[in-house]
């Protein structure tokens, strides 16, 4: 199969681009103006929208709720499960002989593992034997240092699959300087004849046509990989590619669930594998804003994992390398190469693409740097950059409504729609939820006299205490998962992890819809973010230096003015 163009354009867009660049922007501003503007010529009716926009997401937090719950218990279900034995059940299945399954019927998914061996027995399913999958993990950093690195590339080497069959790949910047060198050559020391390879690629910096972002990085790291598995005459079909951030730490038996679904899917070089992101892995050490954010997101991707149809590629995930040979790895344009790279898989397969939930985690850290304001700061960045997702909408339009079209209309105008739809939520709803009802009250003056406008806020007040429910559930759920308490906080740590939950209305505010305007205001204007902002990673050490050295600074500057 021939790759088509894949890439966003730089530089100059056509006006068709432009408009669909701008439709976000002018359908989220749109949103919060037309409130103004209802309320200021008929309060009945502006009353009407706004019901009918909180009504709609009321449902969807019920929906929301529910999945939780669901997704929470598929991911308890798959953690007990023993993958690397299920592999070797499909390897003696393989091999003609009949395993012996010992399996609980309630274990998760155990009624498909024993008609899949049977498949195998009967011929009817041909599968890749999993003796002969490698995975190939790739480990993006810019700056990092070696105390978030070393235990990225620790909880690979504790995984439960062979090591002989693992590839790690350190993909480092050039921009990231001498420092970060030196921790990927001392790592690849460390770990020399642990894995099947491991081996340092440092991407050069100020290549033509790319901006500077991880999707170059890991992307120059692919094409080493493609060499050393021709030299290796490793089939491309035999690799499964993971990129991991630098702070990512993959359930002990990710590999084998990813194997396992690969080997039994007769359509695998058209999936993508996606874990469920937990940002849990520094969660006490985080600031309350960020631990509640960092919750949220975590229940987001359980959330993922329970709507297939909507599921897309996000931060750690899986893809094989057949796949990305095929379409020239990731996107060298784009800050959000992980959910761009959906929809480049999407066009180049002609709309027969999908993404597999793997109902395992993928630990990752909470935004923490080395200043509380710091942190702040690279919280609403990483945030905006994810709401930059939005250039996806005219990557997607021109791919649907003009010639270049290659995959099926509806279905493609369905996850279109869906598309525009979750970026504009995400940037309006939290606003007009917890203000709309009052602007009618505020713009108009006989509103007051209106009986629908003047009861707006104690119906809309009625709702929210409803799906106060929702939060309930999402406490209790993130008290069970929270990694046990470190000794070096008091008990009254975990108080505050339940009382955090009171800054969700501003967290909703000022990041979640804020960052996502941000993001679709720069699209508008024609301002783009074509530079990624890496997202600080500190340590307790770290930020343990940086307040001795302010300390330092600070008792200086005293004795200066004495």
């Amino acid at each position: 199969m021939s790759c088509p163009d894949l890439e966003i354009p730089l530089g100059k867009r056509s006006k068709l681009y432009r408009f669909f660049e701008m439709l976000p922007a002018l359908i989220s501003y749109g949103m919060l103006i037309l409130l103004v503007v209802l309320s200021v010529l008929s309060p009945f009716l502006a009353a009407i929208y706004l019901l009918l926009l909180v009504l709609t997401t009321f449902v969807k937090a019920i929906g929301i709720s529910y999945r939780t719950l669901l997704g929470h218990r598929q991911l308890v279900r798959a953690e007990k499960i023993d993958w690397s034995a299920r592999l070797d059940d499909l390897s003696q299945a393989a091999a003609g002989k009949s395993p012996e399954i010992k399996i609980n019927k309630k274990d998760f998914e155990a009624d498909v593992h024993q008609q899949t061996i049977l498949s195998i027995e009967k011929g009817e399913l041909q599968i890749i034997d999993p003796r002969d999958i490698y995975h190939a993990v790739l480990i993006a950093a810019y700056n990092e240092s070696y105390e978030v690195l070393k235990p990225t590339v620790e909880s690979v080497n504790n995984t439960t699959y062979p090591n002989e069959r693992l590839i790690v790949y350190l993909a480092y910047e050039e921009r990231g300087g001498e420092q970060m060198a030196e921790t990927a050559r001392r790592l690849r020391d460390e770990y020399a004849g642990v894995f099947c390879d491991y081996r340092i690629i440092q991407h050069p910096k100020d290549l033509p046509d790319e901006i500077p972002g991880k999707g170059p990085n890991i992307t120059y790291a692919g094409y080493d990989l493609k060499q050393w598995c021709d030299n290796k005459k490793i089939e491309y079909n035999q690799v499964i590619v993971t990129t991991l951030d630098s702070d990512n730490r993959p359930y002990s038996t990710y590999f084998d669930y990813v194997a396992y679904k690969y080997a039994v899917t007769p359509n695998r070089e058209r999936l993508s594998y996606q874990p469920v992101a937990l940002y849990f892995g520094n969660i006490w050490d985080a600031p309350a804003p960020m631990r509640v954010l960092a919750t949220g997101n975590s229940f987001w991707t359980i959330i993922g994992s329970m709507r297939p149809h909507a599921l897309r590629n996000f931060a750690a995930h899986s893809q094989p390398l057949s796949a990305l040979v095929s379409m020239d790895f990731w996107s060298k344009r784009s800050i959000v190469e992980d959910g761009h790279q959906y929809w480049r898989s999407y066009f180049y397969f002609k709309g027969d693409y999908s993404v597999m939930p793997i109902h395992v985690p993928v630990y990752q850290d909470a935004v923490l740097s080395d200043t509380f304001k710091a942190t702040l700061i690279s919280q609403f960045k990483q945030l905006r950059r994810w709401g930059y997702g939005a250039s996806d909408i005219p990557y997607v339009a021109v791919r649907l409504f003009t010639r270049q079209r290659t995959a099926p209309f509806w279905e493609t105008l369905a996850r279109f729609i869906r598309l525009i739809d979750n970026h504009v939520s995400l940037a309006t709803m939290s606003i007009l939820v917890a203000f709309g009802a009052w602007v009618p009250l505020l713009t108009n003056p006989e509103a007051s006299r209106n009986i629908s406008a003047h009861a707006l806020p104690l119906i809309v007040s009625h709702i929210q205490q409803v799906a106060v429910i929702g939060i309930f559930i999402t406490i209790l759920l993130m008290l069970k998962m929270l990694p046990p308490r470190p000794e070096r906080y008091k008990r009254s740590r975990t108080v505050f992890m339940v009382l955090q939950w009171f800054l969700m209305p501003v967290t909703s505010i000022c990041y979640s819809s804020a960052a996502s305007m941000a993001a679709q205001t720069h699209l508008l204007l024609g301002k783009y973010l074509e530079k990624f902002d890496v997202t600080d990673k500190a340590t307790l050490s770290s930020r343990a230096k940086t307040k001795a050295k302010k300390d330092a600074l600070k008792k200086a500057r005293r004795k200066s003015k004495l």
